[in-house]
């Protein structure tokens, strides 16, 4: 019955990690489509804004951290922090110019509040992981040890 169970897992791993790298795949697809696009508009206007570059921007971080999930099976925090700081400045730096009543400005200080927030979650994130580790390096240092001792 043993053998019966790991033949069973290791068809469901093997299904798991076909899943991931093909979503991973069509992710990465999309994004780069969506990066181009919004590239060759960029180039049909003949300048590029603030809030273009800033986008650009985001489908980099994306990108990235595609790349590091794919490499690393891990899906880096951090990225996802720096990818909310650089929509909300983008948001910012678009709704800057509609300031017109308190409204707004409201809404400007909460956006710059949110930025502060995330930045120092990003903070607290990076000191953390090289003070402490993160909870997935045990399990990668046990299992590499496992395959140098065999």
């Amino acid at each position: 019955m043993s053998e019966y169970n790991a033949k069973i897992q290791k068809i469901g791993d093997i299904m798991v990690d076909t899943f991931h790298y093909l979503a991973l795949f069509v992710i990465g697809a999309t994004v780069v489509w969506s990066a181009t696009h919004e590239y060759l508009k960029i180039m049909q206007a003949g300048y590029a804004s603030l809030k273009d570059i800033l986008l650009l921007f985001i489908y980099l971080e994306l990108g990235a951290m595609i790349g590091i999930y794919f490499k690393t099976h891990r899906l880096p925090v951090q990225f996802l922090i720096y990818i909310a700081i650089t929509a909300l400045s983008r948001h910012l730096v678009i709704d800057v110019q509609k300031v017109t009543d308190n409204f707004h400005l409201w809404l400007l200080l909460s956006i710059t509040a949110a930025i502060v927030a995330l930045s120092f979650a990003a903070l607290i994130l990076t000191y953390t992981a090289r003070k402490y580790g993160r909870p997935d390096d045990d399990v990668e240092v046990s299992s590499q040890q496992e395959g140098s001792d065999r």
